[in-house]
Parts: structure tokens; C-alpha cells; sequence
């Protein structure tokens, strides 16, 4: 299977930030990492890896080179991704209903384009929370219902003439999936939770709570007379999610030639909630990090003071996507910095730190990108737009490294589903593998 395959694979099978998780823990397990508790004394081991699960949408993984020695620094090379999207959430109590149309109440997730929402077949992935019989620790479910269940219809342009024209949605009123149609086994009440403890094979009133998430259920797909490019859900940012379990777990069983992992420790940090600020305890502006970093390093025989030091020397990589230059708006680019499909990973800048690229960090991965004969381009908004941002400056100020922001370029970000170049991957994939190796 090539890496356009394994990507579409990887994406199809991470309908929600608790599946991104279950399968990145996978990936790692059959690459031979270990898991090990958050919330236990860790023993870790030269030449070990490892990969902990603080919260279900949140992972950490990192590897211990076989010559780390607490009688010297270590180098520390961490890369971060996110494992949350633009999406629908269900709201609690979601039943709604118009004449005999069963429908659901939903919310937005993110900073979502809500037309690419309109008249896709939709499904329900997340988790749900049950009584276990012990009230400090419910049993939880990760689900997924795997069939298209629901549809957000569009309205005829026979009804509303000026369609063509564009249509301000609302988000409460024109949104509203229908799941269904009101019959004897379905009442107005409790169709939904009916629904859902029918797949859960409980009882209703066993159902506690539950993060549920509507997704389209399109697969990703090959398009171009060349095979130029991938249409798929969730580009962003599992794009960068998978180049980073790639680089951390290929690397660490095929070393290059121009290895520099001695006395590295590299980590791989997978932050949920980047779409709507990164505010939470499973988020990059929170202390999860550096709980982590001082429990390795303190496990290995390192003191404060140099893990400290590490953080200082080290490099955090950033890894999002960048907007790619759109050949029917072109004057919504920058007149010099455009990345375009197919032609490399972006390397990007932000004066206001929307992008937390500095130039040292900017240098490296330059020279990464040299050493390896990966193609880069250059990004940057126009002067007079604020574009979007990552969670590269939010991460850096909890962890003040050396950091750069790149990832693959895409069309329609924040779409129902996005466009990249094929062969983008591909050069992400091995950045991180020399990022790491």
C-alpha cells in the first residue's frame, strides 16, 4: 500500500478526535511501543519507547535513544499535531422534530464552511459515558455508527430564487439534520437516545452523557488525469497527525544514514481542541506537556534544571496545514509567498505569531528539507488578511523551544472535505522521519 493509500486508510478509519487516538495507539503498539499509565510511576528504559494516553483524544509518544545518559543534556525534538476538525456536535437533549421529520440539534465545532455540510451523507462517531455502578468512574464506549444515519438537506431553488446568490446559513435553524421519520417505533421524545442505547445495547436511562460528532461518510479518494491529488474529509489535520506517527515509529526501526537521534529523546504530542483555541486540560495551552516531559525525564535520572535546559535547546515542529494558492482567487494570495498542490511542504511565517516560526528554527528546517531533497515552499497571508494560526505559538509558550510551523498545502480548508497534492504527503512523511532521525 503507498503512502497516498495509507493516508486515505489512516483518515477514513478517524471519523472523531477518540478514533484519531485509538488508531494512532495502534499504529504505535504494532510498531512496538509501549503503552504506559499517565497517571503511574514510570520506569523508563535507554533505547525505549513509549506512548501514553492522558485523555482519549489527547497522545503522547516519544523514544529514548539507547546512548542517554543523565551525566550529560539530552537533545529534545518534539512534534506537534491536532487530532480535532471543523465538525457538527450533538447537543445533550438533541431530539427535535418539524411536522412527522425526525431531527437532531446540533452545534458547530470549529470554524466550519457550512454549505459543504449541505446534502452529504452524514454518521455519528464519538464517545458516550455509562452507568458503570460506580459513580466516580463510568464505563465509556468509543463508537461508531459506520452508516450514513443522517442529512442536512439544501432547499430547492425553485423555493428561494436568489440561492445562486449566496445564502447566509443560520446554524441553530438550517442545520438541523434529519435522522429519520416519525413511525411506532419512534416517539418525538426519545428517538435519539432510543437510537443510541439500541447501539450501545444498554438502557436509556444507563446513558450518562455523551461527545458525539456528525461526520461525512464519503471516503477520501484519488482525483486528477494524473492522480495529482486526494479529496478527502479531515485533511486537516490528520495529514499531520500521520506524518508524525510515520516519522517517530519508521524511523526509529530504519535510522538513516545521517542519524542524530544520539542522546535524543523525541516526542510526538497529539493535542485535541486546536480548532476552537487550544484552551483545555487536553489542549497545547495547557501543562500536559511539560507534566509529561518531567515525568521522562525524571524517570531517566535528569534533573530539573536540565530538563530545563533541553527545553531551551530544543525544536518543537508545528505540523498544520497551509493554505495552498487558489488559481480562481488568485488575488486572495500573497504577491510572492504561494505555495501551490503538489510542489512541497509549506514553511510558514506570521509577523503577529499566528505562525510561531522563528528564524533559527526556520534554518534547520530549511536545512532538513536540503539534506533529504524534500521540496519546500514559503508561506505567508497577504498583508491585509489575518488568516488562520495553529497551536505552534500556544505550545512554545509553555515550552520555549526553537519552533518552526509548516505542513502540507490545501485547498478548501475547513471544508466537509479538502484538496492536497498526492505526493505532499509523501515529503511530510520524510521530513519527519530526518526531523527525528
Amino acid at each position: 500500500m503507498n503512502t497516498t493509500s495509507k493516508l486515505i486508510d489512516f483518515i477514513n478509519n478517524c471519523p472523531s478526535p477518540y478514533q484519531v487516538v485509538a488508531n494512532s495507539k495502534d499504529i504505535l503498539t504494532k510498531a512496538g511501543f509501549c503503552e504506559i499509565p499517565f497517571s503511574s510511576r514510570w520506569e523508563l528504559l535507554p533505547g525505549g519507547r513509549y506512548f501514553t494516553t492522558p485523555y482519549d483524544t489527547t497522545l503522547f509518544a516519544f523514544t529514548i535513544d539507547d546512548s542517554i545518559s543523565d551525566s550529560e543534556k539530552p537533545i529534545l525534538h518534539i512534534g506537534a499535531a491536532h487530532t480535532d476538525f471543523p465538525c457538527l456536535r450533538i447537543k445533550p437533549s438533541p431530539e427535535l422534530s418539524g411536522k412527522d421529520y425526525l431531527k437532531i440539534n446540533i452545534e458547530t465545532y470549529g470554524g466550519l464552511i457550512l454549505n459543504t455540510w449541505l446534502d452529504r451523507p452524514l454518521s455519528i462517531a464519538g464517545k458516550v459515558s455509562i452507568n458503570s455502578g460506580d459513580v466516580y468512574h463510568p464505563d465509556t464506549r468509543i463508537i461508531d455508527f459506520k452508516k450514513p444515519v443522517a442529512i442536512i438537506p439544501n432547499i430547492a431553488i425553485h423555493i428561494n430564487k436568489e440561492l445562486n446568490k449566496g445564502v447566509e446559513l443560520n446554524k441553530q435553524t438550517d442545520m438541523a439534520p434529519i435522522v429519520g421519520m416519525l413511525n411506532d417505533n419512534l416517539s418525538k421524545d426519545n428517538f435519539f437516545m432510543k437510537t443510541l442505547a439500541k447501539h450501545l445495547e444498554v438502557a436509556i436511562e444507563d446513558i450518562l452523557d455523551f461527545d458525539l460528532y456528525l461526520y461525512q461518510t464519503s471516503p477520501g479518494t484519488v482525483v486528477g488525469i494524473n492522480d495529482e491529488f486526494i479529496s478527502s474529509p479531515r485533511l486537516d489535520n490528520l495529514t499531520s497527525v500521520y506524518s508524525l506517527l510515520y516519522g517517530i515509529t519508521d524511523g526509529f526501526s530504519s535510522p538513516n544514514e545521517t542519524r542524530n537521534a544520539y542522546n535524543t529523546i523525541n516526542m510526538i504530542a497529539l493535542y485535541d481542541n486546536e480548532e476552537i483555541g487550544s484552551r483545555s486540560k487536553q489542549g497545547a495551552d495547557s501543562a500536559i506537556a511539560n507534566i509529561c516531559l518531567n515525568k521522562i525525564f525524571k524517570s531517566l535520572g535528569y534533573s530539573d534544571t536540565s530538563m530545563y535546559d533541553a527545553i531551551m535547546d530544543g525544536i518543537l515542529i508545528s505540523a498544520d496545514v497551509s493554505h495552498a494558492f487558489h488559481p480562481n482567487h488568485e488575488s486572495k494570495n500573497d504577491p510572492t509567498l504561494i505555495c501551490e498542490l503538489t510542489k512541497g511542504i509549506a514553511l510558514k511565517f506570521n509577523s503577529s505569531q499566528k505562525y510561531a516560526s522563528d528564524t533559527e528554527a526556520l534554518a534547520i528546517a530549511v536545512g532538513l528539507c536540503n539534506m533529504a531533497k524534500i521540496p519546500y515552499q514559503k508561506f505567508a497571508n497577504r498583508s491585509d488578511m489575518t488568516g488562520g494560526s495553529t497551536l505552534g505559538s500556544i505550545a512554545s509558550k509553555w515550552l520555549p523551544m526553537k519552533t518552526i510551523d509548516l505542513g502540507v498545502p490545501l485547498l478548501a480548508m475547513h471544508s466537509a472535505c479538502e484538496l492536497m497534492g498526492a505526493n505532499d504527503q509523501e515529503y511530510l512523511n520524510r521530513f519527519m522521519k530526518n526531523f527525528f532521525y
